[in-house]
Formats: C-alpha cells, sequence, structure tokens
C-alpha cells in the first residue's frame, strides 16, 4: 500500500486551525495553510455529531480517496484540514467530491491547468 501524506499530530492541527485560512460550504469546512514542505498533506476531521464510527470513517474514506485523486491538481506546500459536518452523512462521493473540490476553488489552491 503507497504511504498516504496525512496530518496526524494533534499539535499539527491546531497550527492549521490558528495560522490558517478557513472556508466553508454546506458539507465541509476547509482550513489550509503553507508549510515548507515539498508534499501536500491532509488532515479530516469528523465529529461523532456527524455519526457512529462506521459512518465516520466511511466520509473519511470518501474525503481520502477525494484527496488521493485531485492531487496533481491542487497547489504543492499546503496542510489542509477537513472539518465534516453533519450534513455529510447523508450524502454520496459524487456530492462530497464536488464540495471538496468546490472549497478548493475559493482558496485557489488549484493549479491553472485543472480550472
Amino acid at each position: 500500500m503507497k504511504h498516504f501524506n496525512s496530518i496526524k499530530k494533534n499539535r499539527d492541527f491546531q497550527a492549521v486551525y490558528e495560522n490558517g485560512k478557513s472556508l466553508a460550504n454546506r458539507l465541509l469546512v476547509m482550513y489550509i495553510k503553507k508549510t515548507d514542505r515539498p508534499e501536500t498533506r491532509i488532515g479530516i476531521s469528523v465529529s461523532k455529531k456527524v455519526g457512529n464510527s462506521v459512518v465516520r470513517h466511511h466520509i473519511t474514506r470518501l474525503i481520502r480517496e477525494s484527496f488521493r485523486l485531485h492531487v496533481n491538481q491542487v497547489e504543492t506546500g499546503l496542510d489542509i484540514v477537513v472539518v465534516v459536518r453533519p450534513a455529510a452523512k447523508e450524502e454520496n462521493y459524487e456530492k462530497i467530491e464536488s464540495a471538496y473540490m468546490h472549497l478548493c476553488g475559493l482558496h485557489n489552491i488549484l493549479k491553472e491547468e485543472s480550472k
């Protein structure tokens, strides 16, 4: 299995929350912070308000897959934290992916050729 660039440490999440900028839509909240790293990392936060562990892990996998498929379209050197809103538990993959890409566009982190 290929290595996945994710944010795991609480202090890394806190740094993005405190120093990053955030934008939101109906399903997701996205925090972005520029880093000195060569790769882009993602952290996903799903509260218990969203659902039980099966639902939370399912949504996490959907967001991770959206990130994986579109990583070449997003600028490098970023830390991205995605916070899932409770409305997302009713949505399918296409809606989650669309919400993710919408927020990437709002943050202006999409590379020029992919717009």
